[in-house]
């Protein structure tokens, strides 16, 4: 029989960076899990993702065991490293900080398509250009799909 799921949890830790400290020992220090196992488990799992921000959601138990899923790093954070920059702009309308190619879109995408709620690479290239303009970084070059259906944008 399974078991009865008591809450769930959801943090962004660093791959292999996990330890006691906020914000992973007060989230799970509240909910009754065991910290130090799930310190243990979440860095031999990301030992070759060290230095990633990852987001990991935590299924707490009744009987306060857990499991873990780890998910791909966020579209943002994947933006800021193809365009090479340390932050977003404050006015993205106005303000462009940098920029990136459609091929690293594709390959954001791509990398993204597990956790994205979309069915082929360019809906999700279209999700990941939409997370690059909210940043303030524009998308060189004409779309795979054509120019036709960005004109409007």
């Amino acid at each position: 029989m399974a078991k009865e799921i008591s809450t769930f949890i959801k943090l962004q830790v660093r791959g292999g960076a996990a330890n006691p400290a906020p914000p992973v020992g007060p989230a799970l220090g509240a909910k009754g899990v065991n910290i130090m196992e799930f310190c243990k488990r979440f860095n031999a799992e990301t030992q070759e993702k060290q230095g990633q921000l990852l987001p990991v959601v935590i299924t707490v138990f009744k009987d306060k065991s857990f499991s873990f899923v780890i998910k791909t790093p966020p579209a943002a954070i994947q933006l800021l490293q193809a365009a090479k920059l340390k932050g977003g702009s404050s006015e993205p309308n106005r303000d462009k900080v940098g920029s990136v190619s459609w091929d690293d879109v594709r390959a954001i995408a791509e990398n993204k398509m597990p956790d994205l709620n979309c069915f082929t690479v360019e809906s999700g290239m279209k999700m990941v250009a939409g997370t690059a303009r909210s940043m303030g970084i524009t998308v060189n070059g004409t779309p795979p799909w054509g120019a036709a259906e960005t004109e409007e944008a």
